[in-house]
Formats: C-alpha cells, structure tokens, sequence
C-alpha cells in the first residue's frame, strides 16, 4: 500500500493506493499517530484503495476515535466493493463517505 499526506493547517489528506488489510493497516495506524496532533479535519481519498479488510476498518475507526470531539473526518470515492464493506459492517454508519 501506499501512503500520501499532504497537510494543509489543520486540514489533512491522506491517499491510500492499494489493498488496506492485515499486512497494510499497521503501516497506516504509524501513519496516523504520528500524524493526528491538531488535525481538525482528515479526508481519506479511496479513489485507488482495492479492497478493506477488519484490520483496515480497525485503523480507520481508530482515526475516529482520535478525531471525536476535536474535528471531522470523512472517505471520498470508495469503489463499489470497499463500498458494499463499509455497509454490510455498518461502517457507512460511522464515517461520512462521498
């Protein structure tokens, strides 16, 4: 998987390309932690992510959890099957998706 961030202030952006799974969401939970500190808004671009596993959706909702109360964050341009994960497991619920 690769990892983009760009920041812009308190704005943070972050590309994912490839799978988000098991093997990939450690490297992305880093990412975030070292990341997070006065973010008040963070946008995942799914636009080239293939697939999501538990372990992916598990870092997302960490980014969540980090993020309740002090800003937003939201998943643009999930394809349809990373889509159809994020209902079944009421993850669409949780997080703004576009």
């Amino acid at each position: 998987m690769t990892i983009t961030r760009k920041q812009n202030g308190d704005n943070l952006e972050i590309a994912l390309e490839g799978r988000l799974d098991t093997v990939t969401a450690p490297e992305l939970e880093t990412e975030l932690k070292q990341s997070l500190a006065g973010i008040k808004s963070l946008t995942f671009d799914f636009s080239k992510v293939e697939y999501v596993s538990s372990a992916g959706l598990r870092a997302l909702f960490e980014a969540r959890k980090a993020l309740y109360g002090k800003g937003s964050m939201k998943i643009t341009h999930p394809n349809e099957i990373v889509m159809e994960v994020f209902e079944v497991t009421g993850f669409a619920d949780l997080v703004k998706t576009e």
